[in-house]
């Protein structure tokens, strides 16, 4: 059922209130540090020196010169976040006391005002197995506050999930380095393993991507409780399972593990740093993480 406007402005400022505090306690100080090639713009070409990153080498001048040369960049005042958000069917689901898409919506939010606050702009891409909405990237609260009741609120036209199309957009749309973070569950089983890594590379390459993945315990192992009816929330498609079989609930885990194999091996090649976020533990422990080990 579609909430009131009363409703969303309600949630709006509950997220905001809880957002900002987490911001302000958790990431203050840790925003910028975190970033690897944030906000970079070139600057010159100069030979390669021992302890320079490789991935910054200038193959037309090495080749042109006959001694490697890298790109030198130096850091630019303003950082443009991109947050590119999974709203998909699949996000709607939960067996806990919160949805994926609740826990998708607070970590957007609290990502939204850390670069808030340190005066960088922020943008937003609604996907689905298409893009649903583009939010340019611009500076402010009130603009925060614009894409936390979008979160909240917007209603996508398809329910399917296809990675690689907002990843095409978001190269095409930013022709300027910015930090993107992926909120996905990643439950994208249409999409050929091949597509999506190539798209990854590709972004990951011009950009640098943080993915964070939500999932629900229930995804991963089915309960003991006799004869169910499930239903996919992305294709609407139902069928009948008796989880009091062993051999079904072993097909299901094994499905979701190696599901997550694929996923993580695909990000993972694409040296895109990750954060994992169960809808039944706390997502900040998870972000803190994130934070160190960049």
């Amino acid at each position: 059922m579609q909430e009131s406007e009363n409703e969303i402005l309600r949630r709006v400022r509950k997220i905001e209130i809880r957002s900002r505090g987490l911001s302000n306690e958790i990431f203050a100080g840790k925003y910028h540090t975190a970033f690897r090639g944030r906000g970079m713009s070139f600057s010159e070409v100069r030979e390669y020196r021992a302890g320079d990153d490789v991935r910054d080498i200038d193959w037309n001048v090495t080749a042109r010169s006959s001694k490697p040369h890298i790109k030198v960049y130096e850091e630019e005042r303003e950082l443009t976040m991109m947050l590119v958000v999974d709203v998909s069917g699949s996000r709607l689901f939960g067996t806990t006391d919160r949805l994926k898409k609740g826990v998708m919506t607070e970590i957007a939010a609290v990502l939204a005002f850390s670069a808030v606050q340190n005066n960088d702009k922020v943008g937003c891409i609604f996907f689905s197995d298409r893009v649903e909405k583009f939010i340019p990237p611009k500076k402010g609260r009130s603009h925060i506050l614009t894409i936390i009741r979008e979160l909240v609120g917007f209603r996508p036209e398809s329910a399917g999930t296809k990675i690689s199309e907002p990843l095409r957009f978001l190269s095409n749309v930013s022709k300027k380095r910015c930090t993107a973070f992926l909120l996905s569950d990643f439950m994208d089983s249409s999409e050929e393993s091949a597509t999506l890594d190539d798209a990854l590379k590709i972004v990951a390459g011009r950009h640098d991507l943080v993915a964070v993945r939500v999932w629900d315990p229930r995804e991963a192992e089915l309960p003991d409780v006799g004869v169910l009816e499930l239903q996919d929330a992305e294709t609407g498609r139902r069928v009948w399972t008796d989880t009091s079989s062993r051999a079904v609930r072993r097909h299901y885990a094994e499905s979701w593990l190696r599901r997550s194999a694929q996923i993580e091996h695909a990000l993972r090649h694409n040296r895109i740093d990750t954060a994992t976020v169960r809808t039944d533990s706390d997502y900040v422990v998870e972000l803190i993480k994130l934070f160190k080990q960049r």
